[in-house]
C-alpha cells in the first residue's frame, strides 16, 4: 500500500522516527482540500502514545477537508542544514501517513490539551495549566492522527556520519 523508499540506506528506523517526532514542535498537515487541491497547513503538535495531537478552531478549511476524507499526511523537518559549498542540505525528516479524527471524548480531549499545554506553555508545575485548560477546552477542537505508516529519511552524509561514530561491535 505504501511505497518503499528508493534510497533505503538513508531510511530512518522506527525508533529514529519516533525521536524526531518527540523532538519536533511543528509540522505540516496535508489533506485533500477544496476542489481536489492539496491543502497543507503548518501546525504545532505533540507526539504521545503513538498518536499526533493537534488543536485548531472548531470550524474551517482543515476540518471541512477532514470531514470529506480523513486520510492525511504530516511532515516534520528535524534538520535542514545548508551546505552551500556542496550545493546541498543535510536534512532529516519524517512523514506520518494516517487518518485524522476529531476527539469527542471529554477525558481524551482534556488529556490531549493538557499534553499540548505542557509542551507549549510555561514550564511551571502541571497545576499551573489548569486555568488555561478550563478557559480553552470549550473553544477548541482537538484532532488525533493515528498513523498507518511512518517513514523517515536523512541526507546520506548524516547516515555516513552516524555509521562512522557508532561503536564497533
Amino acid at each position: 500500500m505504501f511505497r518503499e523508499m528508493r534510497r533505503f540506506k538513508q531510511q530512518l528506523t522506527p525508533q529514529q522516527c519516533g525521536r524526531v517526532l518527540e523532538r519536533g514542535t511543528a509540522g505540516v498537515l496535508a489533506v485533500e482540500g477544496d476542489d481536489g487541491y492539496p491543502y497543507a497547513v503548518p501546525l504545532s503538535y505533540v507526539w504521545a502514545d503513538g498518536t499526533l495531537w493537534f488543536h485548531c478552531a472548531q470550524s474551517g478549511h482543515k476540518l471541512d477537508a477532514l470531514r470529506r476524507c480523513a486520510k492525511a499526511s504530516f511532515c516534520v523537518v528535524d534538520q535542514n542544514q545548508l551546505v552551500p559549498e556542496t550545493y546541498t542540505t543535510y536534512f532529516r525528516s519524517v512523514i506520518v501517513f494516517g487518518r485524522v479524527r476529531p476527539v469527542e471524548d471529554p477525558a481524551e480531549k482534556l488529556e490531549a490539551l493538557r499534553r499540548l499545554a505542557v509542551r507549549f506553555g510555561p514550564a511551571d508545575s502541571p497545576d499551573s495549566h489548569k486555568a488555561e485548560l478550563d478557559k480553552t477546552i470549550g473553544r477548541v477542537c482537538i484532532l488525533a492522527l493515528q498513523p498507518d505508516h511512518i517513514t523517515g529519511k536523512e541526507a546520506v552524509e548524516l547516515t555516513r556520519r552516524r555509521a562512522a561514530e557508532a561503536p564497533a561491535p
